[in-house]
């Protein structure tokens, strides 16, 4: 009897798992989540201001060559394919209320977490090129006239621009958004591994 009151002091005496408060969690994903959506949103938007204007500059502006018009429906068929992965990506985000169905929303929120690292991944490299190869066939008509030293600086910024947005921003924002994504959902795997 000895030995069993001691291990059962023991046992009473281990540290006990940091029990989460189901509010706190429901509450700070909510709000996770609304801040990714409401990102999305605005990304979505300014997207769309950005095709509207280049639409407006390939209606209202006469161009001599094909290849500029060619440029500019690249880089515009780029942005309608980005948009459309942001669309779907902010649909699963706010399809489902996470206080209703926290395990579903769990799901959603791994599925989210896996196209925005397969957006993140080769896709970007991908939308980098047209976007690219759009400007590129754009400024080939459009600077033309402009001297060499015009056009050196313009295509110097224009790469160093995209350079800086895909080994530096880039990298930085993905970080920046998968930390919050695994920290959403380790809270949410803590709190169901409470109930189980």
């Amino acid at each position: 009897m000895k030995d069993f009151d001691h291990l059962m002091s023991v046992w009473q005496e281990q540290p006990k798992k940091d029990q989460l408060s189901v509010d706190d969690v429901l509450k700070q994903v909510k709000k996770g989540m609304g801040s990714l959506g409401r990102k999305l949103l605005w990304n979505i938007i300014s997207m769309g201001i950005s095709f509207s204007v280049l639409f407006f500059v390939m209606l209202f502006f006469v161009f001599n060559s094909w290849i500029t018009y060619l440029g500019i429906v690249i880089i515009m068929v780029t942005m309608v394919l980005y948009v459309m992965m942001m669309v779907r990506d902010y649909r699963i985000i706010s399809k489902r209320d996470v206080t209703i169905n926290p395990a579903e929303y769990l799901q959603d929120l791994k599925e989210y977490q896996k196209n925005r690292a397969k957006v993140y991944g080769g896709l970007y490299y991908l939308y980098v090129i047209l976007i690219s190869s759009g400007l590129l066939l754009y400024f080939f008509e459009v600077l033309q006239s402009a001297s060499a030293t015009f056009k050196i600086v313009a295509y110097g910024i224009t790469t160093a621009w995209l350079l800086f947005c895909t080994f530096f921003l880039r990298g930085r924002f993905v970080k920046s958004e998968q930390d919050k994504l695994n920290l959403m959902i380790d809270r949410l795997i803590r709190l169901q591994n409470q109930f189980d």
